[in-house]
């Protein structure tokens, strides 16, 4: 029996919602699995549950209860007391509401998404940079920067694309990231920052974990008149959404130049990446390995997120 089977029959014969700890409990219970080889049943057991959510699986739902979400069938739904798990989340311990998290601590939440979304990413780190003290350097730099690599399946194909022209085997993407965005003047410099930041790159974003809906028509207007996008963070980062997407432009190599002169960081991103792009067909997989290993970590289950996000005391909900 596979992970998936193992948990579809565990929450068919029971009919109940269950923690992922608790589906874990029940297939051993019930010996369906032999985690002889496994280093962290639990964590497999999240991510898979994880994974019904995110890929839409009509066959799985869950709610936020008391003790994290709980998952159960989608055809058990109306024969289920729902009400009473989602009531018993308000006598948990909330999340304080002022926000004494730092920017900097939703990187690996963004880093999380866009691997969900096979974009790998690597912080750049402004205080690396010569004339780091210089407060103009904040127009210069982004957040992080992004890379979609374009995967053809054939090894042939691949080999020509590589020949013909390297760019258009990746994109290179620029992210400004900002812990909310709640008035027109917030976000004509938080816009404004991101279109200089992300001059260079083929696809450019400003992203925040909270953003005032009243300022949604004013987004657009800016996406259309300067192509920079907008992305809504999620506590949860696989429940994160693109509100408006990016235009593509070319590469800026002057710029990407001069980043690479000015900042470490952006400097080996740029190397390893040429290094993946050119690595001949045997080194390949050992050189995307150490590309993976250079770039922001991620999450891989919803309680690692959950338990970072209290940790930080970053909101759960939307404010």
């Amino acid at each position: 029996m596979t992970i998936k089977e193992a948990i579809l029959k565990i929450l068919e014969d029971n009919k109940q919602a269950f923690t992922y700890l608790e589906v874990l409990e029940k297939i051993d219970t019930e010996n369906y699995i032999n985690w002889t080889n496994a280093k962290t049943p639990s964590d497999t057991i999240g991510a898979q549950l994880g994974h019904f959510i995110r890929q839409n699986d009509t066959r799985v739902k869950r709610v936020k209860g008391k003790k994290g979400f709980k998952y159960y069938l989608s055809k058990y739904e109306n024969e289920l007391n729902l009400s009473e798990i989602i009531e018993k989340e308000g006598e948990g311990k909330k999340v304080p509401k002022s926000k004494t998290y730092q920017e900097r601590d939703l990187h690996i939440l963004l880093s999380s998404y866009l691997k969900n979304q096979n974009t790998y990413s690597k912080t750049i780190f402004h205080e690396k940079s010569s004339n780091s003290k210089d407060n103009h350097q904040k127009w210069i730099h982004p957040d992080m920067i992004g890379i979609n690599f374009l995967n053809l399946q054939n090894k042939s194909s691949n080999a020509l694309l590589k020949v013909i022209n390297k760019a258009d085997a990746f994109d290179l993407i620029s992210y400004e990231l900002k812990k909310e965005i709640k008035s027109d003047y917030e976000l004509k410099q938080c816009f404004f920052q991101a279109v200089s930041n992300s001059s260079w790159a083929n696809y450019g974003y400003l992203v925040a974990i909270e953003i005032s809906k009243n300022l949604l028509d004013e987004m657009e207007r800016l996406n259309q008149s300067f192509g920079i996008g907008v992305i809504e963070l999620n506590a949860n980062p696989f429940e994160s959404k693109v509100l408006f997407t990016s235009k593509y432009r070319e590469l800026d190599f002057k710029t990407i130049d001069k980043l690479c002169e000015i900042n470490t960081d952006f400097t080996k991103f740029i190397e390893k990446t040429e290094m993946l792009l050119t690595a001949e067909e045997r080194y390949v997989k050992g050189t995307r390995m150490e590309f993976e290993n250079f770039c922001d970590e991620y999450f891989k289950t919803d309680s690692e997120i959950e338990k970072y996000c209290q940790e930080k005391n970053i909101p759960f909900e939307e404010i």
